[in-house]
């Protein structure tokens, strides 16, 4: 399906045309919309189901003056966020009166800006992590380096260091981010998982510990050991004092590109969960060499990963390509979302082969994949 839509060209001129005013003011119009959603307007609107609302009411509502809401209600037209309602008494086009009178209405693209929990998630991610630093692509592009990343201070090499010191509206966008895909899938990625249950499971790149806290909570013999950087472990360790699970899942603090690192032995399972796109192809071999030095013949490698290549929906595999510019301008310069193809190649280049391959699990089409080790 993918193949078919970015190897055709079937647009018309002037539908390709709009398509470019579109992304020529995306940032302008991306403001908008957060202000019509944050004014309140898309839910005053929202509520006032098929009669609608004036500018006057909708200015009202929002607490805003009428030339404000004029050009966010123009705007939401032109988006297709707000739909317009003409009164059946309309005297005609270009009727001053009649266009006072005008009623705005919610459209669909409206509804899920204000329903939608994966565009909210989106949409917080991209105004509060993102925005600002998008500035600094090309620099990002050029250097090999997070550019973006110095809007919240220059003493951080990516933005894991960072995670811990971010501004605290920051720090809930980013991380409602990364758990809102992620989690989805994890029911249907622990029955496979523990389908032949690892006794000791190695969480690399454990975050806040929700994987870790799932699968104690799925099986009563599991042991985890959570390895990440040091701030994420900490988090971590916070959420696993809070459920009470300290004699079930300890953590390990390190960098694991570091060259001094090595990953403990004797792991049934290891999993990563979004985790390998945070590196380059080369770093992501580097790692599962790591791993393959420490695993067993019999230790199952597990890698939950968003595949742009493999989802459902095109929206889905778009939202996935717009956040490989995340990982350059914000994150470490380096790395992106992987097709199926190309992160498995670098995996098998650390000394493992696939073994199997569950995709489209959860709403969002992850891709579960277990590796073991060459014979």
């Amino acid at each position: 399906m993918h193949r078919n839509q970015y190897s055709t060209d079937a647009i018309s001129a002037i539908d390709a045309k709009f398509e470019a005013q579109k992304i020529a003011f995306s940032p302008l119009t991306f403001q908008a919309a957060r202000s019509l959603r944050d004014f309140g307007i898309l839910r005053s609107v929202s509520d006032s189901g098929d009669n609608g609302l004036s500018r006057k009411e909708i200015a009202r509502s929002a607490g805003i003056s009428e030339y404000g809401a004029a050009v966010l209600a123009e705007i939401g037209l032109g988006m297709g966020a707000l739909r317009l309602r003409p009164p059946a008494e309309m005297s005609g086009a270009g009727n001053s009166a009649a266009e006072e009178e005008e009623r705005y209405v919610l459209g669909k693209i409206g509804w899920f800006l204000l329903e939608d929990a994966m565009t909210g998630v989106n949409f917080n991610f991209v105004n509060d992590v993102c925005y600002k630093g998008a500035f600094n692509l090309p620099e990002s592009i050029r250097g090999g380096k997070p550019c973006g990343l110095s809007v919240f201070g220059d003493q951080w090499h990516t933005i894991y260091e960072a995670l811990s010191s971010l501004p605290e509206n920051v720090k809930k966008s980013w991380f409602d981010f990364d758990h809102f895909y992620s989690d989805i899938a994890f029911p249907e990625a622990l029955p496979l998982v523990f389908a032949k249950p690892p006794r000791r499971l190695f969480d690399i790149g454990g975050n806040t510990a929700k994987w870790a806290l799932a699968c104690c909570k799925y099986n009563a013999d599991v042991r985890v050991t959570i390895i990440d950087l040091p701030g994420q472990t900490a988090v971590a360790q916070e959420n696993v004092s809070a459920a009470g699970l300290e004699g079930r899942i300890n953590a390990q603090s390190c960098d694991v590109l570091d060259s001094q690192t090595e990953f403990p032995a004797g792991a049934d399972a290891v999993w990563m969960s979004q985790f390998l796109d945070c590196f380059s192809l080369e770093h992501v071999t580097e790692i599962l060499k790591k791993i393959g030095a420490a695993a067993g013949a019999d230790t199952d490698v597990w890698v939950l990963e968003p595949l742009w290549d493999m989802q459902r929906f095109p929206a889905s595999a778009f939202s996935l390509q717009a956040t490989s510019l995340y990982f350059t301008c914000m994150a470490n310069g380096s790395s992106k979302m992987y097709r199926f193809g190309e992160l498995c190649a670098a995996v098998e280049g650390g000394g493992f082969e696939l073994k199997a391959a569950h995709h489209n699990l959860g709403t969002n089409s992850y891709s579960l994949l277990r590796f073991r080790k060459k014979s």
